[in-house]
């Protein structure tokens, strides 16, 4: 049954690094999520959020041009609300305080384990269903 909630539960994937966005979706799709795309900045992000249904934004926070925190400010400017979960291997408290402060759900520091990708977008996904994100 959770696998179901998990088929409806859309999810974009950014980061500036091809690699990092395939391992990620990869960890995704092996544990039945729905990775509906990909991208490789916060422009392409954003326009992709403006046209798509997407519950949860996995973005990484070092990215040229905008930052994952611009995109992060952007998308909770938007109408419908959205989940993030920032990503960084920046090793920081104010790093994840200026995620947070600007609408980060959760943050996970690079290399991270399967385990607690999986955790996080889990904690993510029962977030967006208690409040009604879809």
């Amino acid at each position: 049954m959770v696998d179901d909630y998990k088929q409806k539960f859309n999810i974009l994937v950014t980061d500036d690094s091809p690699f990092a966005c395939g391992l990620i979706t990869q960890i995704l799709e092996k544990n039945n999520y729905n990775v509906i795309g990909q991208a490789h900045s916060a422009e392409e992000a954003y326009i992709k959020a403006q046209t798509e249904n997407i519950q949860l934004h996995i973005i990484d926070i070092v990215m040229p041009e905008a930052s994952g925190i611009d995109l992060a400010r952007s998308l909770n400017e938007m109408p419908n609300p959205k989940c993030i979960l920032m990503i960084s291997s920046l090793d920081s408290e104010s790093v994840l305080i200026e995620a947070i402060s600007n609408g980060a759900n959760d943050f996970l520091r690079k290399p991270f384990k399967e385990k607690d990708l999986i955790s996080s977008v889990d904690k993510l996904l029962m977030f967006a269903r208690k409040e009604k994100f879809f």
